[in-house]
Order: structure tokens, then sequence, then C-alpha cells
């Protein structure tokens, strides 16, 4: 039986331990993004790779979409084979691998390199984290919401650190600046180091404080615990799903095919709304210009303030009434309204002029992210529980990987849009995607009822 520390009252510590594991991990991956698309842009002899704005649009989509594409062979490889504890190290240790590359070797080969092993590294640690955290709590617990709310705030917090510390070694103590105080070359590769550094520090909490807390809680792979339970009887354990598991499993699949379409509209914040900021957005404040990267800080800054409160909210009676399908249905619906700050931008700079003299108050850049936060909110903490709940026990990690299947889906199409803002328009682009996520948020909620159907008790 698996044993972990638990208290009569609020969470299990290890929920805390997890939630640590995850900030550095997220500190290690949102350093090296919020950086990515600066260091592939800028010149050679600015620290960049001199790679053009729309072939590094598409390099930074299909990176971030297929550091969502490995969980699905991760998690089944943690599944049948290795459990997610062995699987959790295996992942942080090639991601350092994959960020020192990135430091140690400044040309495309080491780009490629190092984003490959960051690939592969997520694909075995993503999935696996969140299915422990669902794995702390009994079936039916109602903690289990709130949990994943607090486990949530774990990976904002590493993002909100993260671009700030990195962008400051990077645009600022590694950077060599001339006289004046211009940047003349960037210290993206520093950048890296610090990245490595951080994933580096969280394997070693981790590795050396899972055995007290966790107990066996994902020691084994999620079949051979399957078996145990079915008096090990593993004919038990290969028998095909029952009617009700699929139609749950089927819920998981219908979500996921949702959620592309916010997060592909979220995902802007790394590529095009990035792009955006570092040349129309005043990034002037008191005499003191804000680096570029340091707006990936401003969405998971909210997260660590908001989280908390939500988490209240979901276990409120309020709270309680609202089921996944509306709440995830709000969430695309608040994205689509976070869009209309950004048109207001491009309509204070008089449109879609290239001018860069011209700039737009960065209030509406602010007002975009909180919005968009308020909508993660609804949909991603919310996401990550449910599927806990649908998944079969031997399916639980490879269901986790065909739910952020959605995000390797999304950064792609991401990716493609954000190559397009050039060409389009911005104005275009922001409309369009506000447009179509306030339309399927409207259809999701919409479909709260054969969906609620289908989910068999859980809500």
């Amino acid at each position: 039986m698996e044993q972990v520390t638990t208290e009569k009252k609020g969470h299990p510590k290890a929920l805390y331990l997890l939630f640590f594991t995850e900030m550095w991990e997220r500190f290690s991956y949102y350093g090296m993004r919020g950086i990515l698309i600066l260091y592939l842009t800028k010149s050679f002899i600015e620290g960049g790779l001199a790679i053009n704005e729309q072939s590094a649009s598409l390099i930074y989509g299909f990176f971030t979409g297929f550091v969502y594409f490995t969980p699905l062979i991760g998690g089944w490889l943690a599944d049948r084979f290795l459990g997610q504890r062995n699987a959790i190290t295996i992942g942080g240790l090639t991601m350092m691998v994959g960020q020192f590359v990135l430091f140690g070797i400044n040309t495309q080969f080491g780009l490629y390199l190092g984003l490959f092993l960051l690939i592969i590294g997520n694909g075995f640690f993503k999935p696996n984290i969140s299915t422990l955290v669902g794995r702390l709590y009994e079936e039916g617990d109602p903690k289990r919401d709130s949990a994943f709310s607090i486990f949530y705030m774990g990976i904002n917090l590493g993002a909100f650190i993260a671009p700030l510390v990195i962008g400051l070694f990077a645009e600022n103590l590694f950077a060599v600046k001339d006289e004046s105080g211009k940047i003349l070359t960037y210290g993206y590769k520093y950048g890296f180091l610090i990245a490595g550094l951080g994933m580096l520090l969280g394997q070693v909490l981790f590795n050396t404080m899972a055995k007290k807390y966790l107990g066996t809680i994902g020691e084994s792979p999620a079949k051979a615990k399957a078996a145990a339970a079915a008096d090990n009887q593993p004919a038990k354990v290969d028998m095909p799903l029952t009617k009700e598991e699929k139609q749950r499993v089927t819920v998981i699949f219908i979500l996921t095919a949702f959620v592309i379409f916010f997060w592909a509209g979220f995902e802007q914040a790394g590529s095009s709304l990035s792009l955006y900021t570092d040349k129309f957005i005043d990034r002037n404040v008191f005499g003191f210009e804000i680096p570029t990267s340091w707006f990936q800080s401003v969405n998971p800054l909210f997260i660590v303030a908001l989280a908390p409160l939500f988490s209240i909210f979901w276990t409120s009676s309020m709270g309680r009434k609202l089921t996944t399908p509306v709440k995830m249905g709000l969430g695309m619906i608040l994205l689509g309204i976070g869009f209309f700050f950004m048109l207001g931008a491009v309509a204070e700079r008089g449109g879609d002029n290239h001018d860069i003299t011209i700039k737009a108050s960065l209030f509406w850049l602010v007002m975009t992210y909180l919005i968009h936060t308020l909508g993660e909110l609804c949909l991603s903490p919310v996401g990550l529980s449910v599927v806990t709940k649908l998944a079969p026990v031997k399916l639980a990690s490879l269901m986790m990987g065909v739910w952020m299947l959605a995000t390797f889906v999304a950064n792609i199409i991401g990716g493609f849009v954000s190559a397009y803002v050039e060409a389009l328009g911005a104005f275009a682009i922001f409309a369009t995607i506000a447009g179509f996520v306030i339309v399927l948020g409207t259809v999701m909620i919409a479909l709260n009822k054969p969906i609620l159907k289908m989910m068999h008790g859980v809500r």
C-alpha cells in the first residue's frame, strides 16, 4: 500500500515538496523561454543567432510545442516501466544538460541540440509530477482542485522569478555596454547557465526529500500498482476499459481539443507579444527602460497573487456549483477579452505602422496579461485536476500526456500565427484570436450538460 506523510487537516506535506520541485523546473524552463526569441533574432554581434523573425517564431513555436508532445511518451513509459519518480529524475537531469549545452555551444548546432534535450527531458518530467499531485488525494477528495491551484502557484512562482533573474544576467550584469550605457552585446548564454543551475537545485531537493514525504507514491509503475490492487492478477489489469471509463477518457479528449485554441492564443506571450513589446510598447518607467524579457514575469506574478483567491473560491459553496466545462469555458472567454486590450495598443499607435518611435502605453499590455491570467486560472489548474479524476489509474500519466498534447498542437499553431503578424498586421491577428476563442468558450459552456453526463459524477 502506498504511504505518504499526511495531515488530518489541510494538505499533505508532500504537496509542498512537489510545489518547490516544480518551481525550480519552471524557473529553468521559463527563464530560457523568456530570452529565447530574443536570442534567436538578435544579431551575432549582439550575442544572438541572427535568425529572421518569421523563422525564429516558427522555431519558437515548434520547440514550445514539442515540449508538450513528449509528455505523451514520457507518461506512457512511467505508467508501464519507470514509475513517476524515476521519470522525474531522468527528465530533470536531461533538461539540466540541455541548458548547459545552450550555454556552452553558441551556434545553431548548439541551439538545436540544447532544445532537443529540453524537449526530451520535459517529456519525462512534466506529466509525472502533475500525476503525483493527484495521487496524494483519495478519489472524491474536495481538496484536490485546491491542491492543484496551490501547485500551480509553484509553477508560476518559478516562472515569475526566472525572467527577472535571467533577464538581469542576460541584459544587464553580463551585457557589454558602451560609455552611454547602451547595450552592445547581450549575455544570453549566461541566462541559459543560470537556468541549468536552477534545474540542478530542483533535482537535489526532490531526490533528497522524496522518500520522507512521498513514501512509496510514484516509486513503481502505475501498471504494477494496478496489478497489486487486482490481487496480483495481471489479466484484470489488461482488461478493456469499462463503458464508464471510456466515456471519461473521451471527455479528456474533448476538453483537450477545446484548450488547444486557448493555448494557441495564450502562448503569443512569448512570441508575437514579446516582439511587439520590444518594438512598440513604451517600456520606460521613471527613466528606467524595463527589459523586454521581464514582461514574461507579469503573468506568473498575477498567478501567484490570485491563485490563493481562486483556491479559496473553488472550495466555497458558490465555487463548487461551477462545473469543469463552465470554468474552462469562462477561461476561454476571458482570454478573448484580454486581446481586446492589445487592440487598444494598436489603435493608440494609429494602426499597424512600422514606426518604432511611436509607442503604445504599458497599460494595454499589463491589462492583457491580467485578463489572460484570470482565464488561465479558470482553465489550466482545473484541467490538470479533472484529468487526474477522469483518467483510469493504469493510464494516469498517459492521459496527463494527452492533456498536454493540446499545448503541443497549440504552440505550433501559435508559432505560425506569430510568424504572420508582420504580413497580416497585429490588429487582424489579435482581433481574430479574440473572436474565435470567445465563440469556443461559449460553445463549451453550452455543452456543459452532455459533457457532465459522460463524466459520471466528476464535476
